[in-house]
């Protein structure tokens, strides 16, 4: 969304920066630090140096109103939601410190925007490796295609909730002028993470810290 400070009260800034803090540290302490591998962790910053990009070349057509790709379900994949939480935080704190998001309002951004895609990624991920058939197949279509799809509309819906609870928009202008882009951006993120991780799995499995060649590959 990239969420101007001024349509918020200052309460709700201080409220979002606590509790992306909060999720954060809580994140960290999940991460096993010792049993990253060096060739993943060059991947995962190449993919923050590359999702940077992406928000970069963003369109926008009113204040806290921009369009990109997310790029929070291919994190969630690549690396698990647990590192995914801060390797997410520090994109949004590079392009805060490139002057391209408001400080005041990354609280706002980080849980609006990031961790409604990567909950939505995270659970789908459960649930198909609990009820679905364990192939190739339905880790790209529905762990990826379909959440990357998913998770972007959730989090619009959510960005978007807010600005009309702040008044920012009236809730009628939001659905007619915002909520349609967002649900055509959904396809664009949904082939975006859909292509990358079938990449990944082709050439880089061992990067992907979500999939496991015993459990899609050894049943083919």
């Amino acid at each position: 969304m990239n969420f101007v400070a001024g349509q918020f009260p200052q309460w709700a800034l201080w409220l979002g920066d606590v509790l992306a803090l909060l999720l954060l540290g809580v994140a960290l302490t999940q991460v096993r630090w010792r049993a990253l591998e060096g060739g993943a962790v060059n991947a995962w910053l190449g993919a923050c140096v590359l999702l940077l990009g992406f928000w970069l070349g963003r369109a926008g057509l009113q204040p806290g109103l921009s369009f990109h790709l997310l790029g929070g379900t291919v994190f969630t994949l690549l690396m698990g939601p647990a590192l995914a939480l801060p390797a997410l935080a520090v994109v949004l704190l590079g392009l805060a410190a490139g002057g391209q998001l408001e400080w005041p309002a990354l609280g706002l951004d980080y849980l609006l925007s990031l961790v409604p895609q990567v909950a939505l990624t995270a659970l789908l991920l459960r649930v198909a490796q609990r009820r679905l058939a364990a192939n190739v197949f339905v880790y790209v279509f529905v762990n990826a295609f379909l959440a990357g799809a998913g998770g972007m509309l959730l989090a619009a819906c959510c960005g978007l909730a807010a600005l009309a609870l702040a008044g920012a928009y009236p809730l009628e202008h939001l659905l007619e002028n915002a909520l349609p882009y967002y649900g055509l951006l959904a396809w664009s993120e949904a082939f975006t993470s859909g292509l990358v991780m079938a990449i990944l799995i082709v050439y880089r499995p061992q990067w992907v810290a979500t999939f496991d060649d015993a459990r899609y590959l050894d049943r083919q």
